[in-house]
């Protein structure tokens, strides 16, 4: 509009010809003529009337067409926005529905283009285009909550907050845990399954750990468990592209309301436990799902009730039951490490590459995709689970190491060293079961010399300390280098010309 008074400026007020006003200006001369002409017809003239603005000028000078009498009907675009998010639901569907009420009604193109400019002046979130019942978008707000404990008034940790935002409806879950790890991460998942009572086709996290092991654009790696529970549910996992913030728009936005309508409403309480910020969570949730939108009809529940939970699939008959994916290579022992205990496996596979499956209540083992050991979950850390069916005895001529082979290479140190490494195998339910900690021992000779094991081994005897990692703090801490009879440092005497010694006294 700066131009256009300038054309009005130097045409009304200087009195220029209209070329030269083109050549001050920089646009053409038919530009100006016609600007000058809408100007007369306006009755304009310079100076302009006080108080005119841009929008006032655009109007007099080009005025919109008003609509007449017999004006075509204009489509409820509203409800065209929500019946497009519906599957397999075209603009061309919805243009001859409406062309039949409607037989005077705007033609294919005009009718793309007025919904495309309606479209236009809905807010970012709104108008990107889900089907129904296809994603999720999950993730975990920034912001945590602080729950304390009562007796004390410290922290106790930060509760994180779950968030879930269907893609359609923008129809709303979220809870909080007490870590972002991949159990909390799947329980949430499984919890906000059973809300919305169906499964999204697609679930779109965001790339943390607990969701992709790896970040990569084009091909992340899911996390196995992750993709265990999906394929449970029957649905597929496509995170969103690392940099990528359009990716997931959808629950950050999701991600903000729930910080501004419900974190925020709590800003001011103390919450005890986990139980109780939950079930003030719910609360504001289900306010937060019934708010009216602003420049669409209804709100997410109404919404998420037409759109999306007619489209989700089904539930399965039971629900997920966590389960962690690892693998491992068999010790010489034939037991594998989870969380700290040792479980048996046949012996024919010891150095082997193995698949570890593990829930709440069961350890599997799995070789090339055959289960091979099956144990119930113990979480005693440093114990073994240990069945009499996987143990060499039956085809000891495979077995590469055995109880006298470890005694004589331990003996190669000194006797010290011999002697707990026996006592190591014999405080075990089964010789093999100390296998492990006594080659680690063995390995520590290489980085601290047979003196100083030897000492070690002779102060874990003493104090009937029969582990590897006892062995390894009394090396650390420098305590085999103390006497054991009186825990004071052992310096051996010094000799030399000008020191006279004890002897000199008698």
């Amino acid at each position: 509009m700066r131009k256009i008074r300038e054309v009005l400026r130097l045409a009304f007020g200087a009195g220029l010809e209209l070329r030269k006003i083109s050549r001050s200006i920089g646009i053409s001369h038919a530009t100006v003529s016609s600007y000058v002409a809408r100007a007369r017809a306006a009755d304009l003239s310079w100076p302009l009337p006080e108080g005119m603005d841009d929008t006032m000028l655009d109007r007099l000078l080009f005025p919109r067409l008003a609509p007449s009498g017999d004006a075509r009907p204009m489509p409820d675009w509203a409800y065209i926005h929500q019946e497009l998010r519906r599957k397999s639901v075209t603009k061309m569907l919805l243009w001859e529905e409406y062309k039949r009420s409607n037989p005077d009604g705007f033609q294919p193109s005009r009718f793309y283009e007025l919904y495309s400019e309606w479209a236009g002046k809905v807010d970012l979130v709104m108008r990107q285009d889900h089907r129904a019942g296809e994603k999720l978008f999950v993730d975990y707000a920034g912001q945590a909550v602080p729950i304390v404990d009562r007796r004390t008034g410290e922290i106790l940790f930060e509760a994180q907050i779950f968030v879930a935002v269907m893609g359609a409806s923008n129809y709303s879950y979220a809870e909080a845990t007490r870590t972002q790890t991949l159990p909390d991460w799947i329980s949430a998942h499984v919890r906000a399954f059973a809300f919305f009572g169906g499964v999204p086709e697609i679930l779109i996290p965001d790339n943390l750990k607990s969701g992709v092991s790896k970040a990569c654009r084009y091909e992340p790696d899911i996390n196995p468990t992750y993709h265990t529970m999906a394929a449970h549910y029957g649905t597929a996992v496509i995170p969103a592209r690392a940099r990528k913030p359009k990716d997931k728009a959808k629950v950050e936005g999701g991600v903000l309301l729930v910080e501004r309508w419900i974190l925020a409403a709590l800003r001011n309480q103390i919450f005890w436990s986990l139980v109780e910020l939950n079930e003030a969570i719910r609360g504001l949730l289900t306010r937060l799902n019934e708010r009216r939108f602003q420049k669409l009809p209804g709100n997410r529940r109404e919404m998420f009730e037409t759109l999306d939970r007619p489209a989700l699939l089904p539930l399965p008959t039971s629900s997920y039951t966590f389960e962690e994916w690892s693998y491992a290579r068999v010790g010489i022992d034939y037991h594998v490490e989870v969380d700290g205990h040792y479980y048996s496996v046949p012996y024919a596979l010891v150095k082997k590459k193995v698949d570890i499956r593990a829930t709440s209540a069961t350890v599997e083992v799995l070789f090339r995709g055959n289960r091979v050991a099956s144990h119930a979950r113990s979480f005693l850390r440093g114990k073994h689970t240990t069945l009499q069916e996987h143990m060499p005895s039956s085809h000891r001529r495979y077995a590469e190491w055995t109880p006298d082979r470890i005694r004589r290479w331990a003996g190669t140190v000194g006797p010290e060293t011999e002697g707990h490494v026996v006592a190591i195998m014999e405080h075990r339910t089964h010789p093999e079961q100390g296998f492990r900690a006594a080659l680690g021992i063995m390995r520590l000779f290489k980085q601290y010399g047979a003196q100083r094991m030897e000492a070690a081994c002779k102060r874990a005897s003493k104090y009937r300390i029969y582990s590897y990692k006892g062995v390894v703090n009394i090396l650390k801490t420098g305590a085999d280098k103390l006497d054991v009879r009186k825990n004071t440092p052992v310096v051996p005497p010094i000799v030399h010309d000008n020191i006279r010694g004890p002897g000199y006294y008698h």
